[in-house]
């Protein structure tokens, strides 16, 4: 089978989500756009360069609707024979976009993609699509389903993490994304994102809050204990679920939850035969990509029976593996991945996360990826592997070997 290669991996800094957010006024296609300008001139690439740019997304309504990832090629500096799919794997769009793109080269269908995705969740709000997963009666009662910050609790709960453990990991990525920032170890892949006159408005992650301490976020209240005690109750939903659980424990909150962010990223990946008809040299090969199907109540556990899942397809085992990248969902998620593997913490989001820098849904999946290749490289490491919890219950996973 032909070797799929990453020959680039790029991203946006992450705006603040919201109205007074630095990338409020950029749509989310043009800050598309713009990710796929860059690949394209950072790597010399024109004509009909790349089979397809596949484009991962979650809200896909209002201007994140309508094949987002074709709207973007034709607003960017490519050719229109390229065409655009997009796809939402919720949470893990991002890195299915990347593994479908793999796997499609793999499989000897075209030489190269541009694999990636965006979210502006501060114009397309999260939830605003209506999913029925979150509103149809006759699948959430079927489901058990509770949301996203009630089943990170529930996580908690069952694998007996405290309020304590949670901020301490959250206070350890807001120093590691500060350190990673002051020595510059993003400015690889950082991509400023400019306005419509061409004006830079923003080149760091503007989520971040140096400076935090486990300390300061004891003082911050559970977001989810009322939404989970109160109304709408969903404790009583989980407990009908886990009966074995005498109560749901909520400790996560603001500070150790995933940021609401603006952000999109995009990698090249490619054949060897592509690299040298452009003259690229390739960072990585993508050795494995998987992903599964989980318990949907509980949720967020995906990253521990994906990894599981990928190590076997791959025949290799967990000490194989040099660094991680774990998406930050909630800070428990985390947890439980180091606590399944016995995995250090000094090999785990070695440059901070999503609780530090954001979340931007869509996009997330192929920003560890990058963040991952980048600090493999910095480190002279061989083998890395990323993955991310996903909503309603799945999970997704790639591992990646530098060549």
């Amino acid at each position: 089978m032909t070797e799929a290669y990453i020959y680039d991996a790029l991203r946006s800094p992450r705006g603040k989500g919201r109205p007074d957010g630095a990338l409020h006024e950029v749509t989310s296609v043009s800050l598309s756009a713009q990710m796929l300008n860059a690949v394209a001139e950072r790597n010399n690439l024109s004509g009909h360069a790349v089979e397809d740019v596949i484009w991962g997304n979650v809200t896909q309504v209002g201007e994140q609707g309508g094949c987002l990832a074709r709207s973007a090629v034709l607003l960017s500096d490519l050719d229109e024979r390229i065409p655009g799919l997009s796809i939402n794997r919720f949470c893990a769009s991002g890195m299915e976009a990347v593994n479908l793109a793999a796997n499609q080269v793999k499989g000897g269908a075209g030489q190269a993609y541009i694999a990636g995705g965006v979210e502006m969740m501060g114009r397309v709000p999260m939830g605003s699509d209506g999913a029925a997963i979150a509103v149809d009666p006759a699948l959430t009662f079927k489901t058990y389903f509770v949301p996203q910050g009630i089943s990170a609790d529930i996580i908690a709960t069952k694998f007996g993490f405290t309020r304590e453990q949670a901020d301490v990991l959250a206070a350890e990525s807001q120093r590691r994304a500060a350190e990673a920032w002051e020595a510059g170890r993003f400015q690889k892949s950082i991509v400023p994102v400019r306005d419509r006159n061409g004006l830079i408005i923003l080149d760091h992650d503007e989520y971040m809050r140096p400076g935090t301490t486990a300390e300061t976020l004891g003082a911050l209240k559970a977001s989810f204990k009322d939404q989970g005690e109160v109304m709408p109750g969903f404790d009583k939903m989980a407990l009908m679920k886990y009966p074995e659980l005498e109560r749901v424990t909520h400790i996560h909150h603001a500070g150790n939850s995933s940021g609401i962010v603006d952000g999109a990223a995009a990698v090249l990946i490619g054949n060897a035969e592509f690299g040298r008809a452009h003259g690229l040299k390739p960072r990585a090969r993508i050795r494995a990509t998987a992903k599964i199907g989980t318990d949907p109540t509980i949720m967020l556990t995906g990253p521990v029976p994906v990894t599981e899942k990928i190590l076997k397809d791959a025949g290799m085992k967990i000490g194989d593996i040099d660094l991680f990248e774990v998406n930050e969902a909630f800070a428990a998620v985390v947890l439980r991945f180091m606590q399944a593997f016995d995995v250090s913490p000094d090999v785990v989001n070695v440059n901070g996360g999503a609780i530090a820098m954001g979340h931007p849904l869509g996009a997330s999946g192929a920003i560890i990826i990058g963040t991952l290749l980048d600090e493999m490289e910095r480190r002279d490491l061989t083998t890395g592997l990323a993955t991310l919890c996903i909503a309603s219950g799945m999970g997704a996973a790639t591992i990646i070997e530098r060549v």
